[in-house]
């Protein structure tokens, strides 16, 4: 009786048994195959429109999707198989027995050796670095060229948003400059025509705050050639060598693009001139600065680069930096005069909301012997008076009490009296 009752409840049908009947009677097999080809095509299509966009392993660039990178083993296995190698020079180029003198990095060894298979003899120009195989002594392909990473920091790829017409109280200097840096890239046949070189180098001396880095940024949104800006002090370094190591790799960086402007400032920080303290302290600094006399003028061709220097103390500088064919002009940033502060105190309002009818004459008049910094601090001080005040316009005495805060009472804190002082 237990087993007969058992099997009668297995013939029970559920409500799961129900509907899986219902779903075959009604299953269309060819429709429901029809459908999911339609889905893995889809998906196809859009894997492959990911692989074109990402890069496809089969191109001729040989490159995988970044997906399938491991960058950490491809490292070790070159390492262990290739050795970095720099071509000195190519025996009998463009032949088929070609062969190549290359030294080894960090190693005392020379050897002459051909060129894989793999590689095309174009591919390989003298100076450049290289892979040796370890086991066939042959160049198996082309390396990148090293970069100094604090070199490549100092190169402006954005252009600045300085221009020309945003800097004044120096309109004779920037004339001179633009004639210096701007005229041999833009026309140098007219040098040629007439057999002379052009200027190399610039010093834009004068007091602190008169234009000189305004000018400088305003050359680099000038021309397209590509902006190195260097800090004297970031070239003092506590490592012997190494000051000097940056400055060949910033003159070699310099030399591989078409055009270039390289912009020291504060020159003077590495820049004075040679003497013995006894300790040999400042020997480091000197070694940076005999770098930058020797790229300047040195055996190497400098070609199409441009140096701009700034400081406000020339008269610290060493002869041998400053002397003509490393510096051939000398630019003096000097105090605006009248008109030029009028200029100033225009270009800094153009933006801000101010009263109609403001005499700018007037308030230069009022600045005697202050630089465009100090004209700088004036407009922005009257613009603090005009929102102590609660207002949304500056006026004419807002300018004129900024005058007496800024010009009269920091006069103490003008560093213009020294420089005069000095020079």
């Amino acid at each position: 009786m237990g087993t007969e009752h058992e099997d009668d409840e297995d013939k029970k049908v559920t409500p799961l048994d129900e509907f899986d009947i219902e779903f075959l009677k009604t299953y269309n097999s060819s429709a429901y195959s029809t459908s999911i080809d339609n889905l893995e095509k889809e998906i196809r299509e859009i894997v492959q429109r990911v692989a074109d966009l990402r890069g496809i392993e089969e191109s001729d660039t040989g490159l995988a999707t970044p997906d399938k990178w491991d960058l950490k083993s491809d490292r070790q296995m070159w390492e262990r198989s290739l050795m970095v190698a720099r071509c000195t020079s190519i025996i009998n180029p463009n032949t088929p027995e070609a062969k190549y003198a290359v030294n080894f990095v960090g190693r005392l060894r020379k050897m002459i050796v051909k060129l894989d298979g793999r590689v095309s003899p174009t591919d390989i120009e003298e100076g450049m670095r290289v892979g040796v195989d370890r086991i066939t002594w042959q160049i198996r392909m082309p390396l990148p060229p090293r970069h100094h990473r604090d070199a490549s920091k100092s190169i402006i790829e954005e252009k600045p948003d300085i221009t020309y017409n945003d800097i004044g109280g120096c309109k004779e200097q920037i004339q001179q400059i633009r004639e210096i840096v701007e005229l041999p890239m833009v026309a140098p046949e007219k040098f040629v025509r007439l057999g002379i070189e052009p200027p190399k180098g610039v010093l834009l001396y004068g007091p602190p705050g008169t234009g000189k880095t305004l000018v400088a940024k305003a050359v680099a949104n000038r021309t397209d050639a590509c902006f190195i800006r260097v800090n004297g002090t970031e070239l003092v370094r506590k490592s012997p060598g190494q000051g000097a190591v940056m400055v060949r790799q910033l003159f070699k960086e310099a030399r591989s693009k078409k055009g270039c402007i390289i912009f020291f400032d504060e020159v003077d920080a590495i820049g004075g001139a040679r003497y013995f303290d006894g300790a040999g302290g400042d020997y480091e600094v000197q070694r940076t600065m005999l770098e930058i006399v020797n790229q300047l003028d040195g055996f190497d061709a400098r070609g199409n680069v441009k140096v701009l220097m700034a400081t406000n103390r020339p008269d610290t500088l060493d002869p041998a930096l400053v002397r003509p064919g490393r510096m051939d002009r000398k630019v003096e940033f000097g105090l605006p005069d009248l008109e030029g502060r009028t200029q100033i105190f225009r270009i800094h309002t153009k933006n801000m909301s101010i009263k109609r009818g403001i005499r700018f004459e007037l308030l230069a008049r009022l600045c005697p012997n202050c630089t465009g910094a100090d004209l700088r601090s004036v407009c922005n001080e009257a613009g603090m008076f005009a929102i102590r005040a609660r207002r949304k316009i500056v006026t004419e005495k807002d300018f004129l009490d900024a005058v007496h805060k800024v010009i009269s009472g920091y006069h103490k804190f003008s560093a213009t009296p020294e420089y005069m002082l000095y020079n």
